[in-house]
């Protein structure tokens, strides 16, 4: 019964993840049409692409058991944020440029080292343990991305740049991905998400408090002017960009 249970909760976790993996094709469109990324950062897609890869390792069978659910999102997550990257390094200035190169590197670096040195000098239990942590590690990194909007959504009173479905998404991905962790005992996937849970919460509660405030017109938004540091004008679905790990 346990293992029906987890199975469902992985399954569905796989779909709302999948979504929130595709949620910055909206960014991307833009960016492909413009022909310029604009004030887009390209960070958050390869730190992204670094979280997906070493959760897709820490699922495999060779790494901890019955996790391979964990393996097939965030293998697909890699795939899509890898996709990404490339899109922004083609359409973004040469500094840029040089500096997406630069982290890319290091996070591809950063991955191997884990993989090498839990495939060939770890075994067990200590080779889960380096893997699931940092797996955690880097999954609260992300899940604690939007941590900038949900300031600005307190600062500005106005749910312009937290989009309810987003929000929506997020608290049912990490809700999802929580029990699934629970049910199999894994604290290296509940933790996390557990986190991911409790920060969707909170998100959707700040949009049950200001959902009446969505306008870049409102008299808060124009006070502060500001998204993420940038005035409104320039970002105007800033949102967008912030990506989810499960």
């Amino acid at each position: 019964m346990r293992n029906a249970a987890s199975f469902v909760f992985g399954v569905f976790g796989n779909a709302c993840g999948l979504f929130l993996f595709l949620v910055p094709l909206i960014t991307f469109k833009r960016i492909v049409k413009s022909r310029s990324t604009e004030q887009f950062s390209g960070i958050p897609y390869v730190m992204t692409l670094l979280n997906c890869l070493l959760s897709a390792w820490y699922g495999l069978p060779l790494v901890s058991p019955n996790n391979m659910l964990v393996s097939t999102i965030n293998g697909a997550g890699a795939i899509i944020e890898f996709v990404y990257v490339v899109v922004f390094l083609i359409f973004c200035p040469r500094k840029e440029k040089a500096k997406i190169t630069g982290l890319l590197s290091l996070v591809l670096a950063v991955f191997a080292a884990v993989m090498f040195v839990s495939l060939f000098a770890l075994h067990g239990h200590y080779r889960t343990l380096l893997c699931g942590v940092a797996a955690t590690v880097f999954s609260i990194i992300m899940y604690g991305s939007p941590l900038t909007i949900i300031r600005l959504v307190i600062k500005t009173k106005s749910v312009e740049y937290m989009p309810f479905f987003l929000s929506l998404f997020v608290f049912l991905c990490g809700t999802s991905w929580f029990v699934y962790g629970l049910l199999g005992k894994d604290p290296f996937v509940a933790i996390p998400n557990g986190f991911g849970c409790g920060l969707g919460a909170v998100q959707l509660i700040l949009y049950a408090i200001y959902h009446k405030n969505k306008g870049p017109n409102d008299s808060t938004a124009i006070v502060t002017g500001e998204a993420n540091g940038k005035p409104l004008q320039e970002k105007p679905n800033k949102a967008l960009q912030l990506p989810e790990q499960v």
